[in-house]
């Protein structure tokens, strides 16, 4: 059974994801609009993944008899001008995601609720890829600066990124 306090906070969390979801469902439809494909579909793919944590969240809470509460999920921004400024918000984005799995482990912590700390620790090693994969395509936008064939290539290989479900758990 999970404390009030875990409860609230896996709630939070869910509604966290879902606006990540929107974040980046906005970042594939500006690239797109932008003729963009390869990184609108990196975005795209980005937004699936979002909405499984999501999912895990809601399907974890159900399974310790906590009760799911939904909450609006607040504006995001709908424009960048370059792929570079998308991707610094992605990082800057997951950053703030990382320390919110980090704190919801310490209240699992503080709360003494292993089984929640052990679902969490997913998430923790999946932040560390999060934000590797960003900082790895930042980098290289940087390294392309305005060479439009460097940024073609890149556009092409983000393409050709494909949707795995992001655990097992989301389709339960």
């Amino acid at each position: 059974m999970l404390s009030k306090k875990i409860e609230e906070a896996l709630n939070a969390q869910i509604n966290a994801e879902f606006w990540s979801a929107y974040l980046y469902l906005s970042m594939s439809a500006n690239f797109a609009s932008m003729g963009y494909t390869g990184f609108a579909n990196w975005f795209e793919v980005q937004f699936k993944e979002e909405q499984d944590h999501a999912m895990i969240f809601i399907k974890y809470i159900q399974s310790r008899g906590g009760k799911v509460t939904l909450s609006p999920i607040t504006e995001v921004k709908s424009a960048w001008e370059t792929p570079l400024a998308a991707f610094n918000d992605t990082l800057e984005h997951e950053r703030k995601v990382t320390a919110m799995i980090n704190n919801l482990y310490s209240l699992a912590t503080e709360e003494k609720d292993y089984a929640t700390q052990s679902m969490l620790k997913w998430f923790i090693d999946e932040q560390v890829e999060e934000e590797e994969t960003a900082q790895e395509i930042i980098d290289n936008l940087n390294m392309i600066k305005d060479n439009g064939f460097g940024l073609y290539t890149l556009n092409k290989e983000l393409g050709a990124r494909t949707y795995t479900q992001a655990s097992p758990l989301a389709a339960e």
